[in-house]
């Protein structure tokens, strides 16, 4: 097939990490022509939706990860996949890329979907699940916000489109700051943010599990830095082996089948303790850190999820 990847830029990647370097590597394994653009590269012209980019080779060499073929303009409409890979923040200009990327599907298969995509972000399609997730609240306005902390006491605070744990606070019950940490986020953006109550189990890790066409096939745990609420690999989270628990199973199976209508082909959620926290569509990670861990080929089952929508 011919394969285009959307990513941000493939040079300073971490192809010991990076899940997209992962689903590269296992698409050239397969015979796939592979093509790479960054999202600035994307266009519509009079009617086509064009990328300017390089065909790409990728392999595992530390320094020498990739190999570019001449730049030049296609129409995506040639081709079998579109990738969606770029990373969040999930702003106008990422929600730009999934209108120009809907105006070539069916023909072409857009991984993940770009109309869920942009209708799903990762923190507003958990609210359609209210039994599985901690309470929860989405709001601009201080004292709503306010009477959600004098509820619950110990919050979490973050911005509602943010990503890989930048900007969140953990307010406990004695903490003086929510007013100031207000001030600044709205200062900064018209978003809403997003409190929930604070769980714990963070303690003991934040599990990502991976689902593939819906289906669960594994998890890593994500154990927070001592003195650290966050969890995230981007900020010093340690991955760890871990299995699936009946909870997890029960949370998967719930939210499965409409990951699957939606064309959501690979999500990664985040479950803390007995509740789910996040469903991340637009860029899920930890392909790399399951396959270590587990000898799960997450990059294969995807793979062979794509060339079976496509046959």
């Amino acid at each position: 097939m011919k394969v285009a990847i959307q990513m941000d830029p493939i040079g300073p990647i971490n192809i010991n990490a990076d899940s997209t370097f992962r689903i590269m590597e296992e698409a050239q394994k397969r015979g796939h022509e592979l093509f790479y653009y960054t999202p600035d590269h994307l266009a519509f012209q009079e009617g086509r939706v064009t990328a300017r980019g390089w065909p790409v080779e990728v392999r595992r060499v530390e320094g020498d990860h990739y190999s570019l073929g001449e730049m030049t303009e296609v129409d995506l409409s040639d081709y079998d996949v579109v990738w969606l890979r770029q990373d969040p923040p999930f702003d106008m200009g990422y929600i730009t890329t999934t209108h120009l990327l809907e105006m070539i599907t069916p023909g072409t298969l857009v991984v993940n979907d770009p109309f869920w995509v942009r209708n799903y972000p990762e923190k507003l399609l958990v609210l359609r699940f209210p039994d599985l997730t901690p309470p929860t609240a989405i709001a601009r306005d201080l004292e709503t916000i306010r009477a959600f902390k004098a509820k619950h006491g110990d919050i979490i605070l973050k911005p509602l489109y943010g990503n890989g744990g930048a900007g969140v606070f953990r307010l406990d019950p004695n903490d003086r700051n929510l007013s100031s940490l207000h001030e600044l986020f709205t200062g900064m953006s018209r978003e809403p943010l997003i409190v929930q109550k604070f769980l714990p189990d963070v303690s003991n890790g934040d599990k990502r599990v991976i689902l593939v066409d819906g289906e669960p096939v594994g998890a890593i745990n994500r154990v927070p830095q001592a003195g650290e609420t966050r969890s995230n690999m981007h900020v010093g989270g340690r991955p760890e082996k871990i299995g699936l628990t009946e909870r997890d199973l029960e949370i998967c199976t719930r939210i499965g089948p409409l990951l699957k209508e939606k064309g959501q082909i690979f999500v990664g959620i985040d479950v803390i303790g007995d509740y789910l926290t996040e469903i991340n569509v637009t860029s899920p990670t930890g392909i790399q850190e399951l396959e270590r861990f587990d000898g799960t080929n997450t990059a294969e089952i995807i793979w062979q999820a794509i060339e079976t929508k496509r046959s």
